[in-house]
């Protein structure tokens, strides 16, 4: 018998519909691990195509819609008369009623990008009405619909909780344990590092783990994944409990978080392990500076005290939503075992502190850390050579931006306007853009990562081309005018479209450097008309294209 549950009459069953007329198999899991934050909500597959209908859950008013180049794309954002809000990312399009509302907003404040807070009175919802067809906008990385529940404070929750079914039959599979000295003074398998531990794969889907030997205060990680009958996709699992001895040590529920807290998954998951092995492992532990709200029934910040001649049994168990369960045995031997010290040499290194701003500095370089930039006091590898900055290695879990400021009082004055601060990354250290401020003769960019930064010159404007048309042709017969741009360094900051003198909304699609203008607007009415594409980059060089087309 299982005492587990996730008290689901807290939440109204069979409230929310499912917002496509196909059955949901998932590409993501509620709070499946990303890059830098939880997952909101669940990505529903649609068949690897665009333009499916995306239906109201539930009766309601659009409270808010976004359109952005990454992101969520195009958004929808439905409050109920429960208090929550669904939420319909990556949309292609919108219905025609919010298509027609959306499109006034853009023209009026001349941008692709908007985000509006209509009235509850403007656009009412009701139940089953296709609000939209599923897309591949924004940062979306092929056609799906990311779908949230959130409730009245904003904090996403697992919509699952509310009745939305998926067909999973299948226990969650791991693929690696670890375990972790707390201290100087704990050793697992005569070691004070992270250790690896040696899976054993059990016939009814369990894992053993070979017996460890162990001392002091120890804590373990799991590397775990969950699939679902319809799906090949590793996602997400629901909830982790670790025991001690048959108590319990500690409880991780992925049911609800705050988006004010999802940056700090890189307390939850190795950084370090994750940057260098591309693997994710949580750590079934609490180290300071860890505000995260996933974790209940910690006792001891769910670290282990392992004391010698002793027998001990670490139980970890991993559920996905539907109950399936899997668990992984740990035997540890307790055995005092001296270690040597280890001398690490921080002669090289400065100090960042974690509860108090740190300023390093060298030649024209300075960079700032505020209080509680890093969750650890911290030895880092400071370095300049000429106007290349060596800050470690993006292996440090930051909590916030740090700020690098370059003096440029020895560039010439017709330089400075082309000059910005870029993040060398990949084998070849191609520069990136780093969003740069300028203020007089100095240069100033924040980061959340660590790395090799240099100053870099963009000269070359963007490059706009037609894809579609070319100069005086008749485009009668044409739905789209479309057009590609890019730009090589430092990247498109901005671009502007007119037709006639008058502005035309083109769509940007980052992801095929595409600006599409759709005909049905209905602003280019001439059969004579002159089309202007104005593009420029992040620091201010510009592109103008013209041409003219003709229409009957």
């Amino acid at each position: 018998m299982s005492c587990y549950g996730f008290s689901q009459s807290e939440y109204p069953q069979d409230y929310f519909r499912n917002p496509l007329d196909i059955p949901i198999v998932l590409a993501g899991t509620f709070a499946e691990l990303r890059s830098s934050h939880f997952h909101g909500g669940l990505d529903i597959k649609t068949r690897q195509k665009q333009g499916l209908k995306v239906y109201a859950s539930a009766q309601g008013y659009v409270s808010r819609i976004k359109i952005s180049h990454f992101g969520y794309g195009k958004a929808i954002y439905i409050t109920h008369p429960n208090g929550y809000t669904t939420v319909y990312g990556h949309l292609q399009k919108f219905s025609d009623r919010l298509e027609r509302y959306i499109k006034d907003c853009q023209y009026d404040k001349e941008s692709f990008e908007v985000e509006v807070f209509p009235n509850p009175s403007e656009l009412p919802i009701q139940s089953d009405e296709v609000i939209a067809y599923s897309g591949n906008t924004g940062g979306s990385a092929g056609p799906h619909l990311h779908f949230e529940i959130r409730d009245n404070q904003e904090r996403p929750i697992n919509p699952m909780l509310f009745g939305l079914d998926v067909k999973d039959t299948k226990a969650p599979y791991v693929s690696a344990i670890f375990a972790y000295p707390k201290d100087e003074n704990a050793i697992i398998n005569g070691k004070n590092e992270r250790v690896q531990l040696r899976l054993i794969p059990q016939k009814n889907g369990n894992y053993e783990v070979e017996k460890i030997t162990a001392y002091g205060n120890i804590g373990f990680g799991v590397t775990s994944y969950d699939k679902q009958d319809m799906a090949p996709n590793n996602n997400g699992v629901s909830n982790i409990q670790t025991f001690f001895n048959g108590n319990k040590s500690l409880e991780i529920d992925f049911k609800r978080f705050s988006f004010d807290e999802t940056k700090h998954i890189k307390r939850l998951i190795d950084y370090e392990y994750y940057k260098t092995k591309r693997a994710r492992i949580q750590k079934l532990f609490i180290q300071k500076n860890n505000p995260l709200s996933l974790y209940k029934n910690a006792y001891d910040n769910g670290y282990i005290k392992v004391e010698d001649s002793t027998s001990s049994v670490y139980k970890i168990r991993i559920r996905d939503y539907k109950d399936n369960e899997t668990w992984v045995s740990i035997p540890v031997k307790g055995a005092y075992q001296p270690i040597e010290d280890k001398i690490t040499d921080v002669s090289n290194k400065s100090i960042v502190y974690s509860d108090k701003s740190t300023v390093l500095e060298s030649d024209n370089i300075k960079v700032n850390f505020y209080a509680n930039t890093l969750y650890d006091d911290t030895y880092i590898d400071f370095r300049v050579s000429s106007d290349t900055l060596f800050l470690d290695e993006d292996k440090i879990p930051l909590q916030k931006n740090f700020y690098i400021n370059y003096d440029l009082s020895n560039y010439k004055t017709e330089d400075l306007d082309k000059l910005f601060i870029a993040r060398l990354y990949g084998y070849y250290k191609r520069p990136s853009y780093v969003y740069t401020k300028r203020k007089g003769n100095a240069l100033s960019a924040g980061s959340k990562v660590f790395g090799t930064f240099t100053l870099a010159m963009d000269t070359v404007p963007p490059t706009i081309k037609p894809v579609n048309f070319q100069d005086k042709k008749w485009l009668s017969k044409y739905r789209y005018l479309k057009v590609k741009i890019d730009d090589d360094l430092s990247g498109i900051s901005k671009y502007r479209a007119t037709v006639n003198g008058e502005w035309i909304l083109m769509e940007y699609d980052y992801k095929t450097k595409t600006l599409v203008h759709d005909f049905n607007d209905n602003i280019v009415k001439d059969t004579k008309n002159e089309l202007k594409i104005i593009v420029t980059d992040n620091v201010g060089n510009s592109s103008t294209f013209e041409a003219i087309f003709f229409r009957k």
